[in-house]
């Protein structure tokens, strides 16, 4: 068999006989306007809601029909150890001060080896609406973790190749 056939080959598939693992959660990189911020531990809320919309037609009262509504997106809170940059937070006075500056932030899922992309989520406009500073105790002996979260007008799924399994 080629290369060529061998690259284009899709990864196994979940099936009776060919057990296939899930990603592991704490393989992901977070990339703000194409520039990695790889401080983040956590990220809570990533996600869609799309309520159902409820009518009855003239007629058969019987029956409640179901449409779908307006997509929401709840806001994505990133969790990370304190550090000494200071881009997310100049990013969020800047809403505090009356400028909203939206920017298109993607949370990528890495392969087990962590080197290769399986799957992004693209947040496009997004921009900061809440900030939980660390809570400091000085005779604490945990780390300074800090919470953002940025709303975000639409969430789209680009699929990257998954590599094979080795």
């Amino acid at each position: 068999m080629s290369d060529a056939a061998t690259a284009a080959t899709p990864p196994p598939q979940a099936q009776p006989g060919n057990v296939v693992d899930p990603y592991r959660a704490y393989n992901f990189k977070l990339v703000i306007q194409s520039v990695v911020q790889g401080h983040f531990t956590r990220v809570d809320g990533l996600g869609m809601v799309i309520p159902r919309l409820l009518w009855r037609e003239g007629g058969e009262n019987a029956v409640v029909r179901t449409m779908p509504g307006p997509v929401e997106y709840p806001p994505v809170t990133l969790r990370y150890g304190l550090t000494d940059s200071t881009e997310l937070l100049r990013w969020l006075f800047k809403a505090v001060d009356g400028t909203v500056e939206r920017r298109n932030v993607s949370l990528a899922m890495l392969n087990d080896a962590g080197s290769a992309e399986v799957r992004r989520w693209n947040l496009i406009g997004a921009w900061p609406c809440e900030w939980s500073g660390a809570p400091l105790d000085a005779l604490g002996k945990e780390l300074a973790i800090e919470s953002l979260s940025l709303a975000y007008d639409r969430l789209k799924l680009d699929d990257a190749p998954a590599t094979p399994p080795s």
